[in-house]
């Protein structure tokens, strides 16, 4: 196979990385004083900042003008944003692991979005994950236990992932510059509602300070690239096969949240994790 066919799974693998990491540093602006949604708005505008000479370079125009541009850019800025404040808030690996319910949600809608075949091996997968989200989240005396918001931010973040991937492949008529764009534009519009309705005065983040600014921007470079290439894949791979790529995110989180940390995964979570991550795999078989 020559390496041009695996340029498609190189990009989402790139993508798993980048959003397996990325927690980290938004937490580092955390604990400077700078919350998930105004960091995200930073961060996004330096990303946008940086996409302007690289549209100007590839010299092909892009409209906003249209429905489907706005329904991508604010399912897809929701689903930054939610993400983004549960990696903040809750443990690593347990966010991951409900935002990767996202393949049994993607069954559904690829099936009645997209018109792919839906197999019987799929909803037996979707079941498998669901039973593993069941004995995550069982607690005595609960059948279903949340303990945090960031549970269901996780939870609703991962609906909006794989809406957000169908969505991208459904509209072949987008191109995935069109495509990126309405990603990083849907993040600061869902990040400036948030803060119109936020009583905090708006925090300024120092760029005199030089860790400050190095944190911002490879945060936005990494968004940059992660965006392009994520789009790139999801146009080219099935939006339920494109799913198994991104488990790699979990094994870096997994890492990261140890190394960087010092999270511990309880018995209910393991177990769980890898009914999810077996429900994954099976969607993925051809």
């Amino acid at each position: 196979m020559k390496i041009k066919s695996y340029l498609p799974i190189f990009s989402l693998l790139f993508g798993a990385f980048v959003w397996g990491i990325i927690w980290y540093p938004y937490r580092l602006m955390a604990q400077a004083g700078v919350s998930g949604i105004y960091s995200s708005f930073y961060v996004f505008i330096l990303t946008l900042a940086i996409a302007v000479p690289y549209f100007f370079m590839t010299k092909k125009k892009i409209s906003i003008w249209s429905k489907d541009f706005w329904m991508l850019s604010f399912i897809a800025g929701y689903t930054n944003i939610s993400y983004v404040l549960a990696v903040i808030d809750g443990e690593v690996v347990r966010v991951m692991l409900l935002f990767y319910l996202s393949p049994v949600w993607t069954i559904f809608l690829s099936h009645f979005m997209l018109n792919e075949n839906t197999q019987k091996k799929h909803y037996i997968a979707a079941m498998i994950s669901f039973f593993g989200a069941l004995i995550m989240l069982w607690q005595q005396d609960y059948l279903i236990y949340f303990d945090s918001k960031s549970d269901w931010l996780a939870l609703s973040s991962g609906i909006g992932f794989a809406t957000t991937n169908v969505m991208t492949r459904k509209y072949q008529h987008m191109t995935i510059n069109q495509k990126a764009l309405a990603i990083w534009l849907g993040v600061i519009l869902v990040a400036t509602i948030c803060i119109m309705f936020d009583k905090d005065t708006m925090p300024k983040l120092d760029f005199f300070n030089p860790l400050d600014a190095m944190i911002a921007i490879v945060i936005a470079l990494c968004l940059f690239f992660s965006t392009l290439f994520v789009q790139f894949g999801v146009t080219k791979i099935k939006a339920v096969e494109a799913s198994s790529f991104f488990l790699f995110e979990i094994v870096v989180a997994s890492i990261s949240s140890y190394l960087l940390a010092g999270e511990t995964i309880s018995i209910n979570e393991w177990l769980g994790g890898t009914m999810i991550i077996l429900g994954v795999i099976l969607t993925a078989q051809n």
